[in-house]
């Protein structure tokens, strides 16, 4: 859902309003990221424009180039939010105006058949959509519509639970969804707040007995999806049945005390959305990249090995990574220009080179101290 939101620092810096965000901004940003120029029209969603849309935003979602459809009804507000940041990241959240919900009926022919697709939602609606989308898709095969090269193989779902809905009260239908989904991604704080615990954290007995859990009762169709917990500047944790790999965050604290970290707002969607495109950018530029210079790397490779078919996803959680330090360092959306050559940056910086730097600290990283990267369970 597209909104803008005016942001509360609580007296930490001054407050700030009418800034284009929302989960599907920044997931869309995340995800056009990873991208690039070249791929910009494979990143679609649905932007609802109210009476009050500032038009200066029509410019920044247009320059994005990506497959945008407008929906206009100047009968109505723009759906807007309030966010709100306390001490150790906490975040409060509330709605400005009425909002204006997307649902999968509304998904044209092409949304409906993606290869992969972003949900921020609560545990009952993640498996309604999984569903209707699913029987949307039978339905267009039924009368000879969608990609034939396709039909085989079933969409990826990635799920990020909505922070409200995380509660001991919904873990029964939490354990239902997370059987329809391919990647559910609650971040730290929420985890734990699904089953009464403090902020889940890597290494502590709870924190193991949640996974244990979740992994057990199951994640996707066949139980070989993925848990992936966003842990703010301490990274991301991925778990499967078998395996667990730590990314760190790419923004690591620097001797001076000084942080290109300005706000965390959408750092998680953007994460998503990057990972959700990242997860299907085989052979482009930035995965060739991250094979050249992993490529002499036992850590990596081993990895590579015990994580097939799945390799896609370990590309794609540095890519999320990647994706999250843009959207950090400001204010809302990253900004995107040109160089003088001609090459698309973003916030000054391009996209695969920023992909270089960081999977060349996690080679380093990976041969230093590889079983705090990677583990098999």
């Amino acid at each position: 859902m597209f909104i803008l939101d005016d942001i509360d620092f609580e007296g930490t810096q001054p407050s700030v309003k009418n800034v284009l965000g929302g989960a599907a901004s920044f997931a869309v940003v995340g995800a056009r990221l990873v991208a690039g120029r070249e791929y910009s029209q494979s990143v679609s969603w649905i932007v609802d424009v109210g009476s009050d849309f500032p038009p200066e935003i029509i410019e920044v979602l247009k320059a994005w180039n990506t497959d945008t459809m407008f929906r206009e009804d100047f009968g109505r507000l723009t759906t807007r939010a309030w966010n709100g940041y306390g001490p150790n990241e906490k975040r409060d959240f509330r709605y400005l105006t009425p909002k204006l919900r997307l649902e999968p009926y509304m998904l044209s022919e092409s949304q409906i058949f993606s290869k992969t697709i972003h949900m921020v939602c609560s545990s009952s609606r993640c498996a309604s959509i999984v569903q209707d989308i699913l029987r949307r898709q039978e339905v267009f095969k039924k009368e000879g519509k969608g990609p034939s090269s396709r039909s085989k193989h079933r969409t990826i779902f990635v799920w990020e639970p909505v922070p409200d809905m995380c509660s001991p009260e919904e873990q029964e239908k939490f354990f239902a969804a997370c059987k329809m989904v391919d990647v559910v991604s609650p971040n730290d704080l929420e985890l734990g707040m699904m089953f009464g615990q403090p902020p889940w954290v890597e290494g502590e007995r709870h924190g193991k007995e949640i996974v244990d859990k979740i992994l057990s009762s199951g994640i996707g169709p066949e139980g070989n999806g993925h848990l992936v917990i966003r842990a703010g500047k301490d990274g991301s944790y991925t778990f499967s049945r078998n395996e667990r790999i730590w990314m760190p965050a790419y923004h690591q604290p620097s001797g001076s005390g000084h942080s290109p970290v300005v706000d965390p707002t959408g750092a998680g969607n953007s994460f998503l959305g990057a990972l959700t495109q990242g997860m299907v950018s085989e052979g482009r530029d930035p995965a060739k990249v991250i094979n050249s210079v992993l490529a002499g790397s036992t850590g990596w490779q081993k990895a590579m090995a015990d994580w097939e078919p799945y390799q896609n996803v370990l590309v794609a959680l540095i890519f999320a990574t990647v994706a999250a330090s843009f959207v950090v360092e400001q204010i809302g959306v990253p900004r995107l220009s040109t160089s003088t050559d001609g090459k698309e940056l973003w916030n000054g910086t391009e996209f695969t080179e920023r992909v270089r730097l960081y999977t060349q600290r996690l080679y380093r990283t990976l041969e230093e101290s590889p079983q705090k990267h990677y583990q098999i369970n």
